[in-house]
């Protein structure tokens, strides 16, 4: 008992509506999802936890969050395909949440009227898992990879409670973004994106590297292996992250009036100064940076607009009201 750490029982950096603000409950978790039991075991300070560097493992606490908080019976992604840490992506849901508040009198914009679009909906889905059963939003989920697509396609068609609230598009041109994807005649409340963040795969193996270090992992088992996943396109893309960005920005002012926010998670502070300088060009009206934090991990996103206040407000009392 000499060696036990206190841990604090609040993770205060997350947004005050994540569901993920306490420490595991691994019980509980195991109650919801039996299959997670065998990967829960006391750590070296005597707490129950599991082997954050093992895929398995990440995939088991996935599924039994999934399930425990967001009722979600059936949810499987094929091997070697992006496991996300959920905590960190609904922040950038409640986040967005409050971003549609502030163009709505401070109130938040729910139900299957509020359409937003997912760029790049990976193989997990789970942009569209967390704000359907948070606020009840409609997505519409990009990709350009099909195999992700599929796995996503039967995660929606799989559980009732997504059931015909998830439509997808195949990104027929994939050097673009919003091109076949965003049709003339349609109007999205809100765009997110977790984009690749590395420019090559030598790049995200040394983040992949860098990560287990920190994990505690032993570099001479020789292993390069991700355990959260990740196909080349969900980590990289060529020009990396800045490059990706950069064209998204552009690309949305072809939409102006298509969309009333574009967002975009950001990993790299030296990112920011380029996207600033990008829709400084193309006019954006409005241009805010949310910060997160998780743990010691601090994330942003960039979120902007080309509608004038007025617009904002017309958008608003047409769409929401």
């Amino acid at each position: 008992m000499e060696n036990k750490k206190i841990f604090p029982q609040e993770k205060s950096g997350l947004h005050p509506r994540n569901r993920h603000r306490s420490r595991y409950d691994f019980p509980a978790l195991i109650a919801s999802s039996p299959e997670l039991e065998p990967f829960v075991s006391e750590n070296k300070w005597g707490d129950l936890s599991v082997d954050f560097a093992a895929p398995l493992a990440v995939k088991a606490l996935n599924r039994a969050l999934l399930r425990h908080f967001y009722q979600i019976e059936n949810w499987e992604i094929p091997a070697d395909y992006l496991c996300p840490p959920i905590p960190g992506r609904a922040d950038y849901v409640h986040h967005l949440a409050d971003l549609l508040a502030g163009s709505n009198q401070g109130e938040i914009p729910k139900g299957k009227d509020i359409a937003i679009l997912d760029i790049g909906v990976g193989a997990n889905c789970i942009y569209p898992i967390i704000g359907l059963r948070e606020y009840g939003w409609r997505f519409t989920a990009s990709e350009i990879d099909a195999t992700s697509m599929a796995a996503a396609k039967k995660i929606v068609a799989t559980n009732p409670l997504l059931t015909n609230q998830v439509r997808f598009r195949l990104q027929a041109k994939p050097p673009r973004i919003f091109d076949t994807i965003i049709r003339h005649d349609e109007r999205y409340d809100a765009v997110l994106c977790n984009p690749p963040f590395h420019g090559s795969a030598e790049e995200a193996a040394g983040s992949s590297q860098r990560k287990r270090q920190n994990l505690g992992i032993d570099r001479r088992t020789g292993k390069a292996e991700l355990n959260f996943g990740g196909q080349h396109n969900e980590l990289w893309c060529e020009g990396g992250e800045e490059s990706f960005v950069v064209r998204m920005a552009e690309e949305s002012a072809e939409k102006r009036n298509n969309c009333l926010w574009f967002t975009v998670l950001i990993s790299k502070k030296t990112t920011l100064p380029l996207i600033y300088e990008a829709l400084e060009e193309l006019e954006a009206t409005d241009v805010r940076t949310v910060e997160m934090t998780q743990g010691n991990k601090i994330s942003r996103f960039v979120a902007w607009t080309f509608l004038t206040p007025w617009q904002q407000k017309s958008w608003a009392d047409k769409r929401w009201n």
